[in-house]
């Protein structure tokens, strides 16, 4: 009898152990194939080789790029090189990247960025807020921008025990910021235990000096995370479940969820086209190229606009696809004056003349 009921749960462990393989395969899209869509005059950047995860534009047109991106699971092309904060000017003809210079006093070996936040003051110095990794930990950095000097002035490491794994942030006033937490675990075999079950553990926090507290909870992993032109709205991207949550802005900072779009596509960073409000999702058509790299078969690229997002039926289109013989493992899109920036984890960064 004891043989029988230990056999008996063994099957149901097989089973639901099989189960859940077979769901984590579906939600990473495994033999999703894109088409290509190229939306104009594109071309790589040259000197961004080693990614380019997040990107940001002032209304200036002055584009920050976060590059070098050392994540748990994922490639790297220069894996002892500490990342950079690269600077583009597409105001230029021919717009070209340049490093910027971080002033001492900041540890720059262990320097690695993830996602980035501009906030500009009301004496319009400009601020530069960096999810940053330095051994694997999260912190948030503070940096002041030298336009003259084209360089960074740290300015503060802000660090908080719901500051754990941290992938995105978008910041609305001084030190007042939101932030996604991709992972619950911190252990990379307990945080693939995760994603294979699917727990829905992460969150999206709200952090001022006064104030730090969890806004919105139940994603399965929460990621990208942007503002609409308003201020009145926050968009979250939940890779793993392939959708975006449009959040309504409570007066205490707190998060009211309106609607999810749900996409076919696994959705990594967010941006809004300033020029309309549209929200530009750069996205994983099969993560699981992503997870087992194969240079032969690289992962591929995609970009899609989400018109009318508050609308009952917001409008879903592709604005650039390609099978990673351009460009590899987009994360993120961002476009100044019909000019689009796209980048990746690892690959290089493109730039479309739409």
């Amino acid at each position: 009898m004891g043989k029988l009921v230990a056999l008996t749960l063994l099957g149901v462990g097989l089973a639901l152990i099989g189960e859940r393989l077979l769901a984590f395969r579906q939600r990473m899209n495994v033999s999703r194939e894109v088409e290509p869509v190229e939306p104009g005059n594109c071309h790589l950047i040259e000197g961004i080789e080693t990614g380019s995860e997040d990107i940001d534009i002032l209304p200036s047109g002055l584009a920050f790029i976060s590059s070098g991106l050392k994540y748990p699971g994922m490639p790297s092309f220069a894996p002892d090189k500490p990342g950079e904060i690269f600077l583009m000017d597409l105001n230029e003809q021919n717009p070209r990247a340049q490093a910027l210079k971080i002033t001492d006093g900041f540890d720059k070996a262990s320097f690695n960025p993830h996602g980035i936040s501009t906030f500009i003051n009301k004496d319009h110095s400009v601020y530069l807020y960096v999810v940053n990794h330095p051994h694997m930990k999260s912190t948030v950095e503070i940096f002041k921008f030298e336009e003259q000097q084209r360089s960074l002035v740290h300015l503060k490491t802000i660090k908080h025990e719901l500051l754990r794994n941290v992938n995105d942030i978008v910041v609305l006033g001084p030190e007042q910021f939101y932030a996604t937490r991709d992972h619950y675990f911190t252990n990379f075999f307990l945080s693939l235990l995760e994603m294979v079950l699917d727990l829905h553990w992460t969150y999206v926090l709200f952090y001022s000096p006064q104030e730090v507290k969890v806004v919105a909870q139940g994603f399965s992993s929460a990621n990208g995370i942007t503002v609409s032109l308003d201020n009145k709205y926050v968009y979250v991207a939940d890779v793993f479940a392939k959708n975006i949550h449009v959040m309504k802005r409570d007066d205490n900072w707190g998060l009211t969820q309106q609607k999810v779009i749900q996409l076919n596509t696994l959705v990594d960073n967010l941006t809004v086209d300033p020029a309309t409000g549209d929200v530009l999702a750069g996205c994983h058509p099969n993560a699981m190229k992503l997870l087992v790299y194969n240079p032969e078969d690289p992962p591929g690229s995609e970009v899609l606009r989400i018109q009318n997002v508050l609308s009952k039926k917001p409008r879903v289109s592709t604005v650039y696809a390609n099978n990673g013989s351009v460009l590899q493992g987009s994360t993120v899109a961002s476009m100044y004056h019909e000019k689009l920036l796209i980048g990746t984890i690892f690959h290089g960064v493109l730039y479309c003349e739409l």
